[in-house]
């Protein structure tokens, strides 16, 4: 349940107070006649208005708020929000079914309310208002000529003299009827009988059917009674509580007037004024029953309007009874779907929907449950995952760190992991990925029988085992048998292993020996010729100064001294070529140092100035190079032999250029690349190349290029010749750097520590 709902519930509850407020106070106005209700005094008025204003005013807070739940609910039903469908069918569905009754409640109000107005203004009931207003008339006027015939009666019997004017006004008593009588003569008053006591008070001078209130006025003399009597308007003399029908008569033939009070049943006049009264409130009412029924209508219609309101507000509180534990149900299943399994419904339902949410509950509980044991399963799982991936790089690692080339092979001799030293043997500074690759698509066409052999040999033999030569290798391969613990074939694992470097280094450690044998041999008998030689040669020259003595001519002294000559020019390229071979056998041994390979290759450039006026040098030195743990005179002199190739295998050549650059590999290695347009290698060549005594010149001596390799080789790198594109020849020596070299010879101490 959320925060808002308790204020809302107080909201709803204030509302329908106000409400029933306002529903009783409409009843009031209609059907009790409350001194309130119907204002004459100020204080009333003052009331009315009060609880009119308030009554307007709940009336306009009651439409507010229904039109903003009514634009809420468009807006939700527009923005397609759960619920918001159900909601305003909801609504529609209770406007609908209280729009019925309410239209039939309408009009039947009406067409009564018309008719009861109708009644109210019949011709019975204004016939009857002017029949009492003629009955007050009527009344009115008996009253005043009975007066008037009682003092015309008094006038003729009144006697001359003033003595029996008294008594003849005593035998009159009877017909007065407690009446009065007055007589005055000259505006005095002469004689009267029965006047009132409070004459000489304050008397009230009044019409029995006053048309306005300036008929009416108070007196306190007697002479004024002669002045009412004489008006024509039939107005009353009222003293104290008694009033009376004033008549006058003249006496003839000295002028006296008598004025006769007859005086009338007690509260006539107040009857026939309150009669009147009615009257002309009914003839006001008469000519206001447009307005008066206009009032009514509006008052219906705002009955009718708060019947709708009603049942509007009836339908959206059912309608969020229904549609907020839906929305809540919703909200849950959408954290719940996120991962929050320990979110609860606590919105409040009754029967079905609180059923719904009882059960969703649980549902929650139950998953809450199940995701734990899962997540539990989960870490399991991954701790046999992590266990068997640290395994799997583990061996990953020994796969790469082996010198030998291995990949294991499917049932159908596709690549399912291989090292990189086997990406290296096949396809030698390439990115290619044999993962997923068959095997006959890796090896060349000419090799795969072979490989084909080794493959139905291991079925039976369970491993197999060749050497084969392969891309200028020399490759020893092994095929082994995978096989399940049910004995089911799974695939197979071949590993090539490069003899090559191994072969290279018995060949040259067989030459060496050679070339130590064969240059102890030639260089024994140098020494002997080269003295005899010089011995010959000096004794030639002794022959020709004497026969130049005798005056005698001869050429046998030339020709010696020719021979001579020879034959030490030969012994001399002997002992060359025996040095040569010396310095091959007993090659001095490098002493590495950290040393910039981009100045060694400068330098080693600054050597050929005088042969490369016609060549195109091209320089591609990387400038940030790491140093290389090399010696730099033992290194420059490989360079010198590879660029002294290089000029060489150029010189007929009509594009003559010579590429050098440097760089590093992705696997720490510093590569030197020697590149010319001459006329290349072949296949075959290419195994011999660093071969000593393999030369395709013809005065070359074949020791350039091995004495090259002994010294890469002596600073732990390689060197490997191929074909440049589109002519020419490419060597490429790779060399570690300074940081690689410490690393490589911490690990063999760390190994030697932790074994000790």
């Amino acid at each position: 349940m959320s925060p808002a709902t308790p204020t809302r519930k107080a909201l709803t509850i204030v509302l329908g107070v106000c409400l029933l407020v306002l529903f009783l106070t409409l009843a009031a106005l209609n059907a009790f006649k409350l001194d309130f209700l119907d204002p004459s005094s100020t204080p009333q008025i003052f009331l009315f208005t009060a609880l009119s204003t308030i009554a307007f005013l709940l009336f306009v807070v009651v439409l507010i708020l229904l039109t903003r739940n009514l634009l809420k609910l468009y807006a939700e039903h527009r923005s397609r929000l759960l619920g918001s469908r159900l909601r305003a069918r909801m609504v529609w569905g209770a406007v609908i079914l209280s729009l019925l009754p309410i239209a039939f409640m309408f009009a039947f109000s009406y067409l009564l309310m018309n008719r009861a107005v109708e009644r109210w203004f019949s011709q019975p009931v204004t016939q009857l208002r002017d029949d009492s207003n003629s009955l007050a008339v009527e009344l009115s006027r008996y009253a005043a000529a009975n007066a008037r015939a009682e003092a015309q009666a008094i006038a003729t019997s009144l006697p001359g003299n003033n003595k029996d004017l008294l008594k003849k006004l005593q035998e009159h008593e009877i017909t007065l009827q407690g009446g009065f009588v007055a007589i005055y003569r000259n505006i005095t008053l002469v004689a009267a009988i029965h006047l009132p006591q409070e004459l000489n008070g304050h008397v009230v001078i009044k019409q029995l059917l006053p048309e306005g209130s300036a008929t009416a006025e108070t007196s306190a003399s007697i002479t004024d009674l002669l002045q009412t009597a004489l008006r024509s308007d039939d107005a009353l003399y009222s003293v104290g509580n008694q009033d009376f029908a004033l008549g006058t008569a003249w006496v003839k033939p000295n002028g006296d007037i008598v004025v006769v009070g007859l005086p009338l049943p007690s509260g006539m006049s107040d009857t026939v004024s309150r009669i009147r009264t009615a009257a002309d409130t009914y003839w006001t009412l008469f000519r206001t029953r447009r307005s008066i029924r206009n009032q009514y209508m509006l008052l219906l219609l705002m009955i009718t309007g708060l019947a709708l309101f009603a049942s509007v507000w009836l339908g959206l509180h059912l309608s969020r009874q229904v549609t907020r534990p839906v929305e809540t149900l919703a909200d849950a299943m959408e954290d719940i779907a996120a991962g929050n399994y320990a979110r609860r419904v606590e919105a409040s339902a009754t029967e079905e929907l609180g059923e719904l949410v009882r059960s969703f509950n649980h549902m929650a509980t139950d998953l809450q449950s199940s995701r734990a044991q899962i997540t539990e399963s989960t870490q399991q799982l991954s701790l046999a995952n992590a266990a068997l991936e640290a395994r799997r790089k583990e061996l990953e690692t020994m796969l790469e760190t082996i010198p030998n080339g291995v990949v294991m092979l499917d049932i159908h001799q596709r690549a399912v992991l291989a090292n990189r030293a086997f990406s290296e043997m096949l396809d030698p500074g390439g990115q290619r990925a044999f993962t997923g690759l068959a095997l006959s698509s890796v090896i060349p066409a000419e090799h795969m029988p072979e490989f084909e052999r080794l493959f139905r040999r291991s079925h039976r033999m369970g491993s197999a085992s060749t050497e084969i030569e392969m891309m200028g290798l020399n490759l020893s391969i092994t095929v082994a048998l995978l096989e399940s613990a049910e004995r089911h074939h799974r695939g197979y694992v071949l590993v090539l292993e490069n003899a090559t470097e191994l072969l290279r280094a018995q060949r040259q450690s067989a030459w060496k020996e050679v070339a130590r044998r064969v240059a102890h041999e030639i260089k024994n008998p140098l020494t002997p010729i080269s003295l005899s030689a010089e011995q010959i040669q000096r004794h030639a020259g002794r022959i020709e100064t004497q026969l130049k003595e005798a005056h005698l001519e001869s050429p046998s002294p030339a020709v010696i001294r020719r021979s001579s000559d020879t034959i030490l020019s030969a012994v001399e390229s002997l002992r060359t070529l025996v040095d040569q071979f010396s310095s091959l056998a007993e090659f001095p041994m490098a002493r590495p140092r950290p040393a910039d390979l981009n100045t060694i290759v400068e330098n080693s450039l600054a050597l050929f100035a005088g042969r490369t006026q016609n060549v195109r040098i091209r320089q591609n030195l990387s400038p940030s190079l790491p140093l290389v743990l090399a010696d730099p005179e033992a290194l420059k002199r490989a360079l010198s032999n590879l660029i002294d190739n290089a000029l060489e295998a150029m010189q007929n050549q009509l594009l003559r250029e010579l590429r050098i650059c440097t760089s590093l590999l992705p696997s720490g290695m510093v590569e030197l690349v020697v590149e010319d347009t001459g006329t290349g290698v072949t296949d075959e060549m290419r195994e011999r190349l660093f071969l000593p005594y393999f030369s395709t010149k013809q005065r070359g001596t074949g020791l350039g290029l091995a004495i090259a390799a002994k010294i890469v080789q002596e600073h732990h790198g390689t060197i490997r010749a191929e074909n440049a594109t589109p002519v020419g020849a490419r060597f490429i020596i790779e060399l570690p750097s300074a940081s690689e070299s410490d690393n490589q010879a911490t690990q063999p101490n760390q190994q030697l520590t932790a074994s000790n």
